[in-house]
């Protein structure tokens, strides 16, 4: 456990952080679940709607450096080619 009076406040500091990036990466996890999710409905339309409005949240997340940006840019990269392979 933290000692000195500076450690403490450091402590606190990180465990918000902490619980706040989960948020943000149980958000991002949601987004691709949604855009999975109309893919394997198989409805290209809404994909592809799913897609567009996701993407931003997943570029956002990546930016706060919660996730390393290639993880997004890889999803992201899937997704559409998932998307663009739908009959």
């Amino acid at each position: 456990m933290a000692n000195t009076v500076q450690a403490r406040k450091r402590a606190r500091q990180a465990e918000v952080r902490r619980q706040q990036n989960a948020g943000l990466r149980s958000q991002m996890r949601t987004a691709i679940k949604n855009i999975r999710k109309a893919i394997q409905a198989g409805d290209k339309a809404a994909a592809t709607t799913a897609f567009t409005a996701n993407q931003s949240t997943i570029d956002a997340i990546s930016g706060k450096g919660v996730v390393h940006r290639n993880l997004a840019s890889r999803t992201k990269s899937r997704l559409a080619a998932a998307i663009k392979a739908m009959a």
